[in-house]
């Protein structure tokens, strides 16, 4: 079975990115002039650019794209990607907001927005857009992934727990690391740290998901987690408790 590979900072929250580009393309093909171009063919250099990490010559396509054809909201999510990925956060939060302006149901730009206010550190500001992603579309896995971690950053912990069991009755596999990019919970001390894998735990447990959740028991074990022998007493866990190696991680309390 497949292990999560939980980063220091543990969840991963994700942006919402175009499908994968075709073809190759080079740097140099920049110096071709960008008017000549359709706005079919400007789109598809740009995201042969991202693909190729070649950020500022996704810009330069996507902007030109962008200029020619001001309503599309796929366009301008598309600029606004290039951008974040140059480091360009407040451009690119400019942009997913145009985006969403331009199209109020496209889910994936407002998923954006609370993106790069979740990297700025503004988590009231990013649950506010994870939500609106959330309403317009209940089945992405990774809109609930985004707003567990806003809420756990504001430790709403209650709030954050339904988000991610949402999530992972949606997709077993999101907690998983696969996405391009990502933001993480902004975990500050490591008393956090451990009641974060303690919750992950429980919801992997929750799941039948044995292995993930001894792996997040001993994460929670690694960082200090004070209350670890409650795994006995939570309903939620019971599933592993005759698994011998959680009695190698938490000794089993002795009967009276």
């Amino acid at each position: 079975m497949r292990k999560p590979r939980w980063n220091a900072m543990v969840v991963a929250a994700v942006l919402t990115f175009a499908g994968p580009a075709l073809g190759s393309t080079d740097a140099g093909q920049r110096v071709i002039d960008v008017k000549s171009m359709s706005v079919a063919d400007l789109e598809k250099a740009g995201e042969l650019c991202r693909m190729h990490k070649d950020y500022e010559g996704a810009i330069l396509y996507f902007r030109e794209a962008v200029r020619r054809d001001r309503k599309s909201a796929t366009l301008r999510n598309k600029l606004g990607l290039a951008e974040l990925q140059a480091g360009q956060s407040d451009l690119a939060r400019s942009d997913f907001e145009t985006a969403a302006k331009l199209n109020p149901k496209y889910a994936e730009a407002l998923n954006n927005v609370g993106a790069v206010y979740f990297m700025q550190n503004k988590s009231g500001a990013a649950a506010k857009y994870f939500k609106k992603a959330v309403a317009l579309d209940e089945t992405r896995a990774t809109f609930h992934v985004n707003l567990g971690a806003a809420w756990f950053n504001q430790k709403k912990f209650e709030r954050a727990i339904n988000e991610y069991t949402r999530a992972l009755e949606l997709d077993p596999q999101v907690m998983e690391e696969h996405s391009r990019i990502g933001v993480s919970a902004q975990v500050t001390n490591t008393e956090e740290r451990g009641k974060f894998y303690y919750m992950l735990a429980k919801i992997q447990a929750k799941h039948g998901n044995v292995d993930e959740c001894l792996s997040c028991l001993r994460k929670a074990k690694e960082n200090g987690y004070r209350d670890l022998a409650n795994v006995y007493k939570e309903e939620e866990f019971s599933r592993v408790w005759t698994d011998a190696r959680l009695a190698q991680l938490v000794p089993a309390p002795v009967a009276k």
